[in-house]
């Protein structure tokens, strides 16, 4: 399979066309009566061949590195708009996780979290879930230093940490982060809004958008998101 990602959009194209549904659409009613004979024949003119196929796979690969390349970027591209006189970087995670480091970033003043997601304000169960995570993470973590998590976007994300969705449905998928909650707390909170109603001064929540307008339109996929890490 070819490397050059020119080549392999153009051939995926030659499947998807212009109009990948009017072209699943167009398939769908030709291969109506095909028989075994007639699928080499078929195939070939649909545009479905091995090596679209492969193309597809090595696509759907790079794009899974995009997600961690605008994480990096995210991060390195906000450090001159956080980073203020005699504060020095300690420390950063780029990729996926923390890659055995505590947070996204450590400097000598802060500890720091990163979400570049657009959210629409709707079900968003798995982002309300990984926002959690890393505000609670942070809330919790023993450090004098400042604790803040940069958001694309806050409006929503503090209308869910107010609001009244159950501890155990938010940490439900998250077998460590629960076992941590229980045994530190028990039962005394029993919503979100509760924990945040007692710990909100801990960790400062700010809007990234103004620095990185290049995402302030687009919805981008968490990267390593609902992880027991």
């Amino acid at each position: 399979m070819t490397a050059d990602p020119a080549e392999i959009v153009k051939l995926v194209g030659r499947f998807t066309g212009p109009d990948l549904t009017q072209t699943l659409s167009r398939i769908e009613g030709a291969v109506r009566g095909v028989t075994a004979g007639d699928c080499g024949g078929f195939l070939e003119n649909a545009g479905a061949g091995r090596d679209v196929l492969a193309a597809a796979a090595e696509m759907k690969r790079l794009a899974g590195q995009i997600n961690v390349t605008i994480h990096a970027l995210g991060i390195l591209m906000c450090l001159p708009h956080i980073l203020e006189p005699g504060e020095r970087v300690e420390s950063v995670s780029l990729g996926a996780g923390n890659t055995g480091r505590d947070f996204d970033l450590e400097t000598n003043l802060r500890v720091a979290e990163f979400k570049f997601i657009r959210w629409r304000g709707g079900a968003e169960t798995i982002r309300q879930n990984s926002v959690f995570k890393d505000y609670l993470l942070l809330a919790e973590h023993p450090t004098a230093k400042r604790k803040h998590l940069y958001l694309l976007g806050t409006e929503h994300a503090i209308r869910f940490l107010r609001g009244g969705r159950a501890m155990s449905s938010v940490l439900s998928r998250n077998s460590k982060l629960q076992k941590m909650f229980s045994d530190r707390f028990g039962e005394s909170f029993r919503t979100v809004g509760d924990y945040y109603a007692d710990h909100g001064k801990a960790v400062q929540i700010d809007d990234v958008s103004p620095w990185l307008s290049e995402l302030a339109e687009e919805l981008i996929e968490e990267v390593g998101m609902e992880t027991d890490d």
